[in-house]
């Protein structure tokens, strides 16, 4: 299993000890010797007179008994001391005799440094480590300057044989104690230095200082302590004490030095005074702290006790001895294991806030305190105005609360402040101790920040006791705090009471207003003075919100804001008030009828929006509607009521033709249109329905009518193939079979649509088989010249002969019996109608002749009177013209032949200015003819009348005739 090793004698007995940890071995060279379990040897246990032949260990203990060739029988015990060392957090211990294993006490980290032969003594100092084994001392040093590094590498190697009690190394050099000596030797063995001390040495520590320079604290036996430097031969006592010193410490600083006499005494000296500071009972060991100059802890009697300055010790339970404080770790060394113990620093740090040391309390707690101790420290160093470190504190514990304040404070220190019991008061009022504050503010004559204070608080009760001299303004601000607090914990009833009493009229109306409380919404407004318009206006705008139009109607008329309450009006769509406000007002009568306007189109109401805008003098807005509203009738396939609205727009251009007289030719064109699309309306719902709405007559006279007035362009939406069918189909029903002929011709050369298609190819083919004339009923009468007209005139709609232009029926669309004629030039419309007007003698001898004729039952008679009657009218002579001329000539008349009129036989057509009134005069006077005095279109009586008892209104421009004429 192991390797074999060479004995110098002969074994003559061998045991385990321990466990086999260790082998004890006796034999001819007279002693027992004590081996590892792998052969190496560390030491005799006892020399013998004669030859070893047994040896015994007692079971689970570490007693020996030793049987000899002589006889005898020894008995020994075998006490394994402790071999170790400690520098800072390095602590190097022996292990299994032959190892060393160092540790660092804050990592935990461990390393073994094996060795062959027992390890007799341990130093370690910084990067350095020193092992002594029987006949030789190694030196190792770490392989980086890294503080937490653990890996050893052999530096030197002293190959000699010391014997020494205690071993230290330093940077350059090794230190051997021996009793009362002291020898200092370099890495390779050469021995620099000596010094003899007057008693035996008790204690040395390494205290540093430079490389090859360190410094070195000797505790002796007969009380003195000293200070050597291994570079000086001279040693420096540093005091001298009566009792024997088993243990030293030196502070941090080098001010103060910690002795443990034999008596467990720890006394606490000033090294500068050689003063005796303080004494403490009880101590084995004790340790300064490495970071800390006024802490120390040392242990005894199975406590650890902690001091800090010249305060009482604060006790806790520990086992072993203590051996180094850094921090908040002690290290504690307990039978054979080294140990780190986190030790809370909040004793101390209590101690030192009890007396106010506030920056020696920042400095132990940040040796390692907890977050309470910490804002305790922070809280306590404020009150007591040490600003600095409570910033310091506070930041520890990120409260940017109280960070805020502080830079607050120092802000105002800056700026000559200096008032501490003002800064008081307010660290005061950040803890909560409000009643402080408020006592602290009115002592420093600030009673207006406890106001402040207590508003803010909603604690309005406290508040009223640091109320001024009855100073309005502060009684009004409590008020108004008071209800905003009433607002913000949901009792707006409350707020708006006290915001009326702090006269915060517009709050008040907001949260009524946002809450619906009408109620008190005119309560307020009916208090208020006129002259408040914001609040009132707010009011308003409340009573609109919460549609209540009569309040807020009250509101506006109160402040006297005809605008807002026509808006009101308008926006609430109470028309009728409206228009009775803009006739009062008329400035406001586009705020009216302008948005009335719109209200309509947008209720689909457009005809009268339409009016509406006209009325309100938007020409622009009631052209573009009826525009839109015509654009969409025809897209629509609603002819009759796109003639209806071109009829409307061409009124609209005759209105604005009165000061721009260049919409006159739009004028004839709406007319124009609304004429075609009101007769197409007949022809489309000919083609388009199965049930004909028409005589044959009236639709054959439309079918005409239309394609005379489609001569130059064909309008949106009308068809040329639908007029042609109804003309082709109604002629041949009523023997035009010629028209009817060429209108199946012009069919051909259209597109036709599919469902017309049969039946005008079976048309075009049947037509064939008929006569090729007209018949002559159909053939229309020109009322001036007497000639009968084609009934496909190229020349549209007028005479062949004399060009007089037709005037047609709006209903059946025959020729009505009617000339128009002219005035002479001089006669004004109002001096021609006073002359028709007159009664002249010659017309009244007609009409007796005209009744003596009527109780003749002679025909020849009746017509030879009808003769004379034509011969003598000067009206009819003016009918004449010169025949073959190419041009019209109107008739023009004269005042005589004005006076000769009668007026039954005169229709006017009184259009307004710029136009010139038209006149006709009616051939057959018994034939009765009306005419709309809307649109001035031409009826037979009898047809009108049966119109206007169907749709109660003018067919062509839906005049009602209740209406009173324009």
């Amino acid at each position: 299993i192991g390797k074999d090793r060479m004995l110098n004698f002969d074994p003559c007995c061998v045991s385990y000890f321990t466990k086999g940890e260790y082998i004890l071995l006796g034999g001819s060279d007279k002693q027992v010797s004590l081996f590892t379990k792998d052969g190496v040897r560390l030491g005799t246990i006892g020399e013998q007179s004669s030859w070893v032949w047994t040896c015994k260990v007692k079971p689970d203990s570490n007693y020996v008994a030793v049987g000899c060739q002589d006889g005898t029988i020894s008995f020994y015990q075998l006490i394994f001391s402790t071999v170790h060392g400690l520098y800072k957090d390095r602590y190097a211990y022996r292990d299994s005799m032959t190892d060393v294993i160092v540790q660092h006490l804050i990592t935990e980290q461990k390393v073994r440094i094996k060795g062959r032969e027992l390890v007799k003594k341990i130093a370690i100092y910084k990067n350095r480590l020193a092992i002594q084994m029987p006949e030789k001392i190694l030196i190792y040093e770490l392989y980086s300057d890294d503080s937490s590094d653990m890996y050893y590498r052999v530096k030197e190697k002293i190959v000699k044989k010391f014997e020494c009690n205690l071993l230290v190394v330093c940077s350059d050099h090794i230190i051997l104690c021996q009793e009362k000596r002291l020898q200092c030797l370099s890495f390779s063995g050469i021995k620099e230095r000596e010094w003899l001390m007057e008693s035996l040495i008790r204690y040395i520590k390494v205290i540093g200082g430079p490389p090859g320079r360190e410094g070195l604290l000797v505790g002796l036996k007969n009380g003195q302590i000293l200070k050597i430097f291994v570079d000086n031969v001279f040693a420096i006592v540093l005091l001298k004490q009566s009792t024997a010193v088993r243990c030293l410490d030196m502070s941090a600083s080098r001010n103060k030095l910690a002795v443990v006499d034999e008596n467990d005494t720890c006394l606490v000296y000033d090294i500068h005074t050689k003063e005796l500071l303080f004494q403490e009972p009880n101590a084995n060991s004790v340790a300064w702290n490495t970071q800390c100059e006024d802490m120390l802890c040392f242990s005894g009697g199975g406590y650890l006790n902690i001091k800090a300055s010249n305060f009482p010790v604060h006790q806790q339970k520990l086992q072993g001895f203590v051996v180094g404080y850094n921090g908040s770790k002690i290290f504690c060394l307990h039978v054979f294991s080294m140990s780190a113990v986190e030790v809370p620093q909040s004793a101390p740090m209590y101690q030192y806030l009890e007396r106010k040391m506030f920056k020696e309390a920042y400095q132990i707690a940040c040796l390692g305190v907890t977050d309470t101790d910490w804002k305790e420290l922070a809280m306590e160093a404020l009150e007591g105005l040490e600003f600095e470190t409570a910033k310091k504190a506070f930041t520890r514990v990120r409260d940017l609360r109280y960070l805020e304040l502080i830079s607050s404070i120092e802000e105002r220190k800056k700026h000559g402040e200096n008032n501490n019991e003002l800064f008081l008061a307010d660290v005061y009022a950040y803890q909560g101790k409000f009643h402080e504050a408020a006592k602290l503010y009115k002592k420093s004559g600030h009673e207006n920040l406890a106001l402040e204070m207590y508003s803010d608080l909603r604690m309005f009760d406290y508040a009223k006791d640091f109320l001024g001299s009855g100073d309005p303004k502060d009684t009004k601000m409590l008020i108004k705090k008071q209800a905003d607090w009433a607002k913000n914990i949901n009792e707006p009833k409350a707020a708006v009471e006290m915001y009326l009493s702090a006269g915060e009229h517009m709050k008040a109306i907001e949260i009524s207003g946002d809450h619906g409380w009408v109620d008190m919404l005119i309560e307020i407004a009916r208090k208020l003075d006129k002259a408040e318009r914001e609040p009132l206006s707010k009011c308003a705008f409340y009573f609109k919100k919460l549609d209540n139009p009569g309040y807020a109607a009250e509101t506006y008329m109160k402040v006297g804001d005809l605008k807002a309450l026509v808006h009101l009006h308008v926006e609430t769509h109470r028309w009728e008030e409206a228009f009775a406000l803009s006739e009062k007002h008329p400035e406001f009568k586009d705020d009216v009828y302008v948005p009335y306007a719109q209200w309509l189109a947008e209720n689909d109401r457009f005809e009268e929006a339409q009016k509406a805008f006209h009325k309100a003098g938007r020409q622009s807005e009631a052209v573009r509607v009826l525009e839109q509203l015509t654009h969409n009738a025809v897209v629509e396939s609603r002819f009759n009521d796109a003639a209806y609205y071109y009829w409307m727009l061409s009124m609209q251009c005759l209105d604005i033709a009165q000061q721009k007289t260049e919409m006159l030719q739009k004028f004839h064109h709406f007319q124009h249109l609304a004429e075609v699309y009101h007769v197409y309306h007949s022809i489309q719902r000919y083609t388009e329905e199965p049930f004909s709405f028409h005589l044959p007559e009236t639709l054959f006279n439309i079918s005409r009518f239309l394609l005379h007035s489609l001569t130059k362009e064909t309008p949106l939406g009308i068809s040329k193939v639908n007029t042609l069918f109804a003309l082709a189909k109604q002629s041949k029903a009523l023997g035009a079979y010629k028209l009817a002929r060429h209108a199946y011709d012009k069919l051909q050369g259209l597109q036709i649509p599919a469902r017309f298609q049969k039946s005008i190819e079976l048309g075009s083919l049947t037509i064939r088989s008929k006569p090729f004339h007209d018949s002559e009923e159909l053939v229309p009468l020109c009322y001036r010249c007497s000639t009968n007209n084609p009934l496909l005139n190229n020349l549209g709609n007028v005479c062949i002969n004399c060009r007089q232009p037709f005037v047609f029926s709006a209903s059946s669309y025959e020729v009505l019996h009617l000339v128009e004629f002219f005035l002479e030039d001089g006669i004004t419309d109002e001096e021609a109608v006073a002359l028709i007007d007159l009664e002249a003698p010659r017309l009244n001898k007609r009409e007796n002749k005209w009744k003596e004729m009527m109780t003749d039952n002679a025909q020849s008679l009746r017509l030879n009177d009808n003769t004379d009657i034509i011969e003598d009218d000067p009206f009819t002579a003016k009918l004449s013209f010169v025949q073959g001329g190419s041009e019209f000539v109107p008739v023009i008349v004269n005042r005589a032949v004005l006076q000769s009129m009668s007026r039954r036989d005169v229709l006017i057509k009184r259009w307004p200015k710029p136009l010139r009134w038209q006149y006709y005069r009616s051939l057959l006077p018994d034939a009765s003819i009306t005419m709309c005095p809307s649109c001035f279109q031409m009826f037979h009586t009898e047809d009108y009348e049966l119109l206007v008892l169907q749709h109660n209104c003018c067919p062509f421009c839906r005049r009602r005739i209740d209406e009173s004429n324009q």
